[in-house]
This record gives C-alpha cells, structure tokens and sequence, in this order.
C-alpha cells in the first residue's frame, strides 16, 4: 500500500465540545492558586439567564477554540500571574493534546476564596 492510500484508510478524527471543556478544566485546576470553576451565566434575551455548570465556555470556529473560564482562586494568589498561568496552560493543552488552534482564552475571577 503506497502513502496515498494510508492517508485514504486513515479517515476524519473530530473531538466532542465535552474533550475540549474536560481538557480546559483539568489544565486550569492544575495551576496552583486556581481553587475551583464557577457556574458561569448566560444571558437569553436580555431578561433570563441560565446557569451552566462546568464554568467554561467552549466555542469552536474554522478549527480555533476560544474558552472562557469562569474561575474560583485562592486568596493568596497573584490574579494576575495565575490568571496567565491558566491561559498558558489550557493553551498548550488544546494545542498538545487535541492540534486545535487557540484563538482566545478568557479569564473570569468570580470568587475569591480563603480555603
């Protein structure tokens, strides 16, 4: 069988949004400080909102993952330097484990804890 045909036999590999959003959270609660992942909240039609309850965001366009965390961090931390710590390192866990581009991750801090 010649390469041609192994790249035919080979067939389409696609990720479910979930692998994404699991990936993004063991990354991010991996970073010392980070104490937890929020609820984040969507709003429908300017009046309700929903609760969602894994704290991420996942939107997927043209091959690029762009994350928004919803994050609980302790209050010993640096914000800011954990903050980035998370970006790094949930960006270089999509792009390692799953070959997606990272278009943007953005950091919520809800909460503050003293735990």
């Amino acid at each position: 069988m010649n390469q041609n045909e192994m790249k035919e036999a080979q067939g389409k590999t696609t990720i479910d949004p979930g692998v994404l959003v699991e990936i993004s959270k063991l990354a991010a609660q991996s970073v010392p400080g980070v104490t937890g992942l929020m609820q984040n909240t969507e709003t429908i039609g300017g009046f309700l909102s929903k609760r969602t309850s894994t704290g991420i965001k996942i939107d997927v366009e043209n091959n690029s993952v762009y994350i928004d965390l919803y994050l609980k961090l302790s209050h010993e931390a640096d914000l800011y330097k954990t903050s980035r710590e998370v970006q790094e390192k949930v960006s270089r866990s999509i792009v390692e484990m799953v070959g997606m581009d990272v278009g943007h991750i953005n950091v919520h801090i809800e909460d503050v804890t003293t735990d």
